[in-house]
């Protein structure tokens, strides 16, 4: 370790051309080694780190916490306390953390760019970005799609010092591109993925397809953009990946493949539900009966996971999503597993028909009666360049209106109308209560029964002795009293306790 401020990691090797910077203190090789420090916490606390600091060197600290479980064997050893287990924890939280955070100053010798298929008005594009790098940025080779040598749209008689890349090419050498720019949409950085099956160069996509969850630069501003990147670094999210394989019932390997997105696994063409057994680290989890299942990544979380009923995940979450394709129960929810688990999806020797898998939507390939699939985090994530620190919820807002709705509108405008509105309100419940009648006492008359005018013409206001006996219950109907009761307002009704009566509509 050197004693200097300025530090810095160098991995200028045959793999890539990346430094990881820092500028925090370290201690002196003489005074002190990685074998004392036991825990990430202690190293920040011998040299006066802030624990939150993004200021940590991730490769000393990755060190010492490897050192600190393997005791340099390839068995973990046990933790000495709960204290040493909850420093370690919080240390590898604390370095996640800050690899977000990180800025790579890239060391740009060769850009590798990769177009859409089948979009002509994408070649001209294409075409301008190449003619600008190469006149802005002569000492950086630029690699465009063999493809395009047969392009009159493209011209290559006219951009000078240019280069072709194929399949064969990056999958030889795919350390040889320091930075790769896709002109389209998601589906472009999917086949980026594919090309680079291990280790993957930071990627830049620019918004020019139908879809773009990943693709967050807009490519009006491809020359502000590029220069940033070139000169002052970019800050990568580390995409996690999935390493598949594909075994044969006698255990033979058929195929593997990096995946970005997700593994899925359905019946195919069979009229019949799949039966698949689901295992993760070596235990049986549960036995599907479903169109099939679909393992996805926090990226995948958005495609086809998203639309059988999966769970949003942010691709700073390190999890593995499970989701069923059409269970034939009610019970079967989708589940998130941490990366860590080995899972093996298999065909039992009981099911009905085969299964059929595919990877990022690509390489489909059957699986017969005992055969499987093995899933775990790749060592190989793919870093995409980073637009701004709230891309991925401005990303599902655009793409799929999250949480859109019309805001619910206030009470008021004006605190003063509420105020005035309720002295109002207040001042009325006032006058209605000067206004209430009196409660009728005993003293007072029974019922007081008001009358129209043509009504007091017709009778008289007061009724007979008989018709107050028979109000109050005591008295027999008879067409006298019973006349009285018709030609009262049908708005009346009699509540003293000794009636039971209750007019409507005239009648009694």
């Amino acid at each position: 370790m050197n004693n200097n401020n300025n530090h810095s990691y160098n991995t200028n090797n045959n793999s890539h051309r990346a430094v990881f910077t820092s500028s925090s203190s370290t201690t002196n090789s003489s005074t002190s080694s990685l074998s004392e420090l036991t825990t990430s916490s202690s190293f920040h606390r011998k040299n006066n780190m802030i624990p939150h600091s993004p200021k940590v060197h991730s490769k000393l600290v990755c060190d010492e916490i490897s050192a600190a479980l393997t005791s340099g064997t390839s068995t973990p050893r046990s933790i000495k306390s709960h204290t040493e287990l909850a420093e370690t924890a919080n240390g590898v939280r604390l370095l996640a953390k800050n690899l977000s955070r990180a800025t790579i100053q890239l060391d740009v010798r060769a850009i590798m760019v990769i177009t859409k298929a089948r979009d002509n008005s994408l070649i001209t594009l294409t075409k301008q970005l190449v003619e600008w790098l190469l006149e802005t940025h002569p000492h950086i080779t630029i690699f465009v799609d063999a493809k395009l040598q047969q392009s009159k749209r493209f011209g290559v008689a006219t951009c000078n010092s240019l280069k072709f890349w194929n399949k064969r090419l990056v999958k030889k050498q795919p350390e040889l591109f320091d930075l790769v720019v896709t002109l389209g949409g998601d589906g472009t950085v999917l086949y980026a993925s594919t090309l680079f099956q291990s280790i993957a160069p930071p990627v830049l996509p620019f918004s020019l397809g139908s879809l773009g969850f990943l693709t967050n630069f807009q490519f009006q501003d491809f020359k502000r953009i590029l220069n940033r990147c070139i000169e002052s670094g970019v800050k990568a999210n580390l995409r996690m990946r999935f390493t598949c394989r594909v075994h044969a019932n006698d255990g033979k390997l058929i195929g593997q493949y990096q995946t970005l997105n997700e593994l899925v696994v359905d019946r195919g063409p069979s009229p019949y539900v799949t039966l698949l057994e689901l295992y993760g680290d070596g235990s049986l989890l549960t036995v599907a009966q479903a169109d099939g299942l679909i393992i996805a990544t926090p990226t995948g979380s958005t495609a086809y996971s998203l639309s059988a009923g999966g769970s949003l995940v942010h691709p700073g979450v390190s999890a593995i999503s499970v989701t069923p394709i059409c269970p034939h129960t009610l019970s079967f929810r989708p589940i998130l597993l941490p990366d860590g688990m080995f899972l093996k999806v298999k065909v039992p020797d009981g099911s009905r028909a085969t299964a059929w898998c595919s990877f990022d939507g690509k390489d489909r390939t059957e699986l017969h009666k005992g055969d499987y699939v093995t899933i775990q985090a790749s060592p190989f994530p793919f870093p995409t360049v980073i637009a701004s620190p709230n891309e991925y919820f401005d990303s599902v807002s655009r793409n799929l209106h999250w949480n859109v709705r019309e805001q619910q509108k206030p009470l008021s405008d004006n605190s003063k109308d509420v105020d005035g509105a309720m002295d109002n309100l207040h001042i009325s419940s006032e006058q209605d209560e000067e206004d209430e009648e009196p409660e009728i006492t005993e003293e007072e008359d029974d019922f007081d029964i008001n009358f129209t005018d043509t009504e007091r013409s017709s009778y008289s206001s007061t009724p007979s002795s008989d018709d107050m006996n028979f109000l109050a219950g005591n008295g027999t109907a008879t067409p006298q009293n019973m006349s009285y009761l018709n030609n009262v307002d049908e708005r009346c009704c009699f509540a003293h306790p000794n009636a039971r009566v209750h007019l409507s509509g005239g009648k009694s």
